[in-house]
């Protein structure tokens, strides 16, 4: 039974690799010698082998002491010429090619590099830069007469459900029959760790630029919800204030329309107020709260306001954002009608046209050139809540109602989630 013996002890680890490498030269010099007649016993030729030795040896020792120096430590990986990397990636195929065809691109020295995508493989070869400044000492070293002037970065991405896994081959541009006789000054091991370090360091990256765009998205939709939450508050205070002014009115005029006011009003308060903190609700909900403030309107000004309500059949349960459908009546109210002669009439209409719910609120009163065109509180308040629930897929248009009086319409996206 032949027992492998292997140790980890650094020093016997040198050792042996200084062993190993007198022997490879040993065994290469004294077959020359015997093929070209040379007597190996001569004194010139122990001399000549004399000091190969111990130039092997300095070279030996000059390559363990960089080894260290770079790698920290001496194990068999370290002193290996030839380096072999198995790296997992959190991405898709494809992006980890992408990234890996980057970073290899982006080492130094590299003279050429070919990659397929369809095969999701790349070579690159690196020229190999001495480890000292001076050339001449490569003529004092014979573990460098036989070595690579290039190495070779060979690297493969196996896709996985999800992941990928990337292999990366480091060697020296030159037969394996050279690591008996040269050494690579820890090049290879130098090119290993630095595309290992930068594999990590982008996929940290990307990782940390994900988590950033994660955290300002969900930044910004809690401050839309938020400023939303704000703008629908708004809305009932301005109806209640006003409500409650012409009810104050009504009750030394009018006691009898005071009483039927503030009894439409409890109605409509009962209805309304424990869904109005509700973003979204159907156009049939809205379209009865609307008519039940209108009521309480007809009260104030009796026959001098008078409501049209057509709606096309099945669009009950379309989704619209809730109290616009009577923030637009009551604009219609206030800038249109309430001020004009006699009063008039307002319209409240809705179409289903192309995927797209169009609610229209008309009146016949003062026209665009009497009232503020959308400037106040009311038609900004729809025009934000309008953004920042559908985006760009909602638009609000004011025009011109033929031939007197203005025409609010809604254009909101019917039957789809709002964001």
């Amino acid at each position: 039974m032949v027992r492998t013996i292997v140790t980890t002890d650094p020093r016997l680890m040198a050792f042996f690799f200084v062993l190993r490498k007198l022997c490879s030269w040993a065994l290469l010099i004294i077959p020359t010698a015997i093929i070209f007649g040379v007597n190996v016993v001569g004194p010139w030729m122990v001399l000549v082998a004399l000091v190969i030795g111990m130039l092997v040896v300095t070279g030996s020792i000059a390559h363990l002491r960089r080894a260290r120096l770079v790698a920290g430590k001496l194990d068999k990986n370290v002193l290996s010429s030839r380096q072999r990397l198995r790296i997992e990636m959190p991405l898709e195929a494809g992006e980890a090619f992408d990234l890996v065809e980057a970073v290899i691109g982006a080492l130094p020295h590299v003279a050429d590099m070919d990659s397929a995508v369809s095969t999701l493989s790349m070579r690159a070869r690196i020229e190999r830069v001495g480890a000292f400044e001076r050339d001449w000492h490569i003529l004092l070293n014979p573990l460098l007469w036989f070595a690579a002037r290039s190495n070779l970065v060979v690297a493969t991405v196996a896709p996985g459900d999800g992941t990928s896994s990337v292999t990366v081959v480091c060697e020296p541009d030159i037969g394996g029959w050279s690591d008996w006789l040269s050494v690579d000054d820890a090049s290879n091991y130098e090119t290993g760790e630095a595309i290992r370090r930068a594999l990590s360091r982008r996929v940290a990256e990307r990782r940390r630029r994900e988590e950033d765009r994660s955290r300002q998205t969900e930044t910004e939709k809690e401050l839309a919800e938020a400023r939303l939450g704000l703008l629908t508050a708004q809305v009932e205070p301005h109806f209640l204030y006003n409500t409650l002014a012409s009810a104050q009115v009504l009750v030394r005029s009018d006691p009898a329309r005071a009483d039927e006011m503030l009894g439409n009003l409890i109605t409509y308060l009962r209805n309304s107020l424990p869904k109005s903190d509700r973003q979204m609700e159907t156009l049939g909900a809205e379209l009865e709260r609307t008519l039940a403030y209108l009521d309480i309107l007809k009260v104030r000004m009796g026959n001098r306001l008078n409501v049209v309500a057509d709606v096309a059949p099945g669009l009950e349960a379309v989704p619209l954002p809730a109290m616009m459908l009577q923030t637009l009546a009551e604009n219609a109210i206030k800038h249109g009608l309430e001020a004009k002669p006699g009063g008039g009439t307002i319209w409240l209409s809705a179409r289903l046209v192309e995927g797209q719910l169009e609610v229209t609120v008309a009146d016949d009163g003062r026209g665009l050139g009497a009232q503020s065109s959308g400037t106040g509180i009311g038609l900004k308040n729809v025009r934000d809540r309008l953004r920042l629930i559908y985006g760009e897929a909602a638009r609000f248009t004011i025009t011109a109602n033929f031939p007197n009086g203005v025409a609010a319409t809604l254009s909101v996206p019917a039957g789809e989630a709002v964001r």
